[in-house]
């Protein structure tokens, strides 16, 4: 049924865009971030909101219960929603787009309820294969397993998708590698206002002396993400070990995961100072991250990475793991600031570099966070978002 709507010819005209996203209450899921503040700047903006799934404020939805897969998924703060034909027609009334973060039975059905209804459909790919398969212990080491799962993805949801929202270059090109053959269109998940530099103060924050060393308080590092095999952070536990400055140097990881346990252990044995490992609230990221000095983000896996985004709008520079399968070294400005991935003594050799150069540390962190507001604001990445909305309604209308 053709879209009736006149929502794509004029541009000015304010959009009712409806979000499908299985987890929608959990602020510890990087997804359910995402989707909340793209709401929050699509309603800024002008634009009208439906947020669908667990948790959500509106239009909530029971949880889809599997067998050990919820269970694994659970301790990676993610959910799986059960379709509900009610609230789906419900939210849907009206709208003009709806918009559906991943490819699952909440996904799926979303798509056949609105295609019923005329409305048109868009996507974003907000998970990658390799996510799956670190997760599942043994199965991440059997030849072809991530192309098979992004075959299910595309047979499931994708090929019946114009437009696809992918986050990053990296990751659009594995799509095309892969055969999807929608419109992709390379949005950043882009960073909330709240994440910005620390006002100027005079004098050097943690007191660094004429000689460039640092003063008994330390040298704060701060990463953030998961606690799963693909984020890595053990390399990292064992890198600060390895570093010439181990005994200045607090250790701070945000995240929660099945790791957590492995991870302290490893750092209270290793370590000769105590690191803090473990969930966050999402809401007092922008402070702790102003309190850091140096960011490390060591994931072998990532689309596009949220927390490197957060980290280099707040100022800090950053240290990122160069994995073919994550675009977080797409933010480096400088060799300094990237270590090939699993190189615990390439990246303890990075560390003390930026330990020892504090004027190079001092500069580069305001290019950084200029470096975020030019390319990946939020407004921006909302606006493109609205777009390719736009041009998926136009199609439909054809």
């Amino acid at each position: 049924m053709p879209h009736s709507r006149n929502a794509a010819g004029d541009a000015a005209k304010p959009l009712t865009i409806v979000l499908v996203v299985d987890s929608v209450g959990n602020r510890g899921n990087g997804t359910s971030n995402s989707a909340l503040q793209y709401a929050k700047e699509l309603e800024r903006e002008g634009h009208h909101v439906r947020l669908v799934g667990v948790g959500a404020p509106d239009y909530p939805v029971g949880i889809h219960h599997l067998p050990l897969i919820s269970w694994l998924a659970a301790k990676q703060q993610m959910q799986f929603a059960e379709p509900d034909d009610a609230v789906f027609r419900h939210a849907f009334a009206g709208a003009d787009v709806v918009h559906i973060y991943m490819p699952f039975k909440f996904g799926r059905h979303a798509l056949a309820v609105a295609r019923s209804m005329g409305i048109p459909v868009t996507a974003g790919f907000h998970l990658q294969p390799e996510n799956v398969t670190y997760s599942a212990g043994p199965l991440r080491y059997i030849p072809g397993i991530p192309s098979l799962i992004y075959y299910l993805f595309d047979f499931w949801l994708y090929r019946h998708i114009g437009h696809i929202h992918a986050p990053s270059q990296m990751i659009a090109r594995q799509l095309r590698a892969h055969g999807y053959r929608a419109r992709l269109h390379v949005i950043s998940n882009g960073y909330s206002s709240r994440f910005h530099p620390a006002q100027k103060q005079s004098g050097n924050k943690h007191g660094n002396n004429e000689h460039g060393k640092r003063d008994e308080d330390g040298f704060r590092i701060i990463a953030s993400g998961r606690l799963t095999h693909e984020k890595d952070h053990e390399t990292l536990i064992r890198a600060v070990a390895l570093s010439r400055h181990a005994a200045q140097i607090d250790l701070t990881i945000c995240g929660t995961g099945p790791l957590q346990r492995h991870l302290r252990r490893l750092a209270k044995r290793l370590l000769p100072r105590p690191a803090h490992i473990g969930f966050q609230p999402n809401d007092e990221m922008p402070n702790l991250l102003r309190t850091a000095d140096l960011l490390v983000h060591p994931s072998i896996v990532d689309i596009e990475s949220l927390s490197v985004l957060e980290g280099i709008a707040s100022g800090l520079v950053p240290v990122i793991a160069d994995s073919p399968l994550s675009a977080a070294s797409q933010f480096a400005l400088t060799d300094s600031s990237v270590f090939p991935a699993r190189n615990a003594k390439a990246l303890a050799r990075r560390i003390d570099w930026w330990i020892e150069h504090p004027q190079e540390l001092a500069e580069w962190g305001p290019k950084y966070a200029q470096e975020a507001r030019e390319k990946y604001a939020l407004p921006q990445s909302v606006h493109r978002f609205v777009a390719m909305e736009r041009e998926a309604i136009a199609d439909a209308c054809k």
